[in-house]
C-alpha cells in the first residue's frame, strides 16, 4: 500500500475502523502543571460562542487547518503570536522562521506558556503541544528546526492572533 494511501485510510477513519485498538484515545491534558497562570476553563457552549467554528475545531478538537491556508504563515511584521481562545503570548516574531511547510513555524516559544503531551492519532508519536492557560491545541513539535534551537514548533495560524508592534 503506497503511504499516501495508507495515510488517506487512516485520516478517514478507515484504519482504526479495520484496527480496533491501535489508535488509543487521546490523554486528558494536566493544566495543573501551567505554573504561575491562571487557567481559563470553559465549558463546551462558552468556547463555541467565543471561537470560530474553524478555531473550535482546532483548539478544543485537536483539528488541523490545511497548509498554506493561514496568513500568519508569511507573516513577517515585529509583533507578538497571542493563543486565539484565551490572549495567551506563546511566541513573538524574533522565534519565527519560514519553514516552507505552510504553517507558522517558530525555533522557540515563551518559557513556561506552552505543554506536551505525545499524539499517538497517526499511529507512531508526535509530541503535540497545547496553550498553558486554556489546554488549547496549538500544533506539533518536530525536531527539524533551525539552530539553536533545532525544533520546529508548527502552528495552526487559526489558533493563533496576531499582535502587531
Amino acid at each position: 500500500m503506497k503511504r499516501r494511501h495508507f495515510l488517506g485510510l487512516l485520516s478517514a477513519g478507515g484504519l482504526a475502523g479495520l484496527l480496533p485498538g491501535i489508535v488509543s484515545a487521546r490523554p486528558k491534558l494536566d493544566l495543573q502543571r501551567a505554573e504561575g497562570l491562571e487557567l481559563l476553563e470553559l465549558s463546551d457552549a462558552e468556547w463555541r460562542e467565543r471561537l470560530t467554528s474553524e478555531q473550535y475545531d482546532i483548539l478544543r478538537d485537536h483539528g488541523t487547518e490545511p497548509a498554506f491556508s493561514s496568513p500568519l504563515d508569511k507573516e513577517t511584521r515585529e509583533g507578538e503570536y497571542h493563543c486565539a481562545g484565551c490572549d495567551l503570548l506563546l511566541f513573538t516574531s524574533a522565534m519565527k522562521y519560514d519553514s516552507g511547510t505552510g504553517w507558522p513555524s517558530f525555533f522557540k516559544h515563551v518559557e513556561g506558556h506552552l505543554l506536551t503531551q505525545v499524539d499517538y492519532m497517526l499511529i507512531w508519536p508526535r509530541t503535540e503541544y497545547h496553550c498553558a492557560r486554556c489546554g488549547g491545541h496549538q500544533g506539533h513539535v518536530f525536531e527539524d528546526g533551525p539552530e539553536p534551537t533545532g525544533l520546529r514548533w508548527c502552528n495552526n495560524g487559526r489558533a493563533l492572533t496576531f499582535v502587531p508592534a
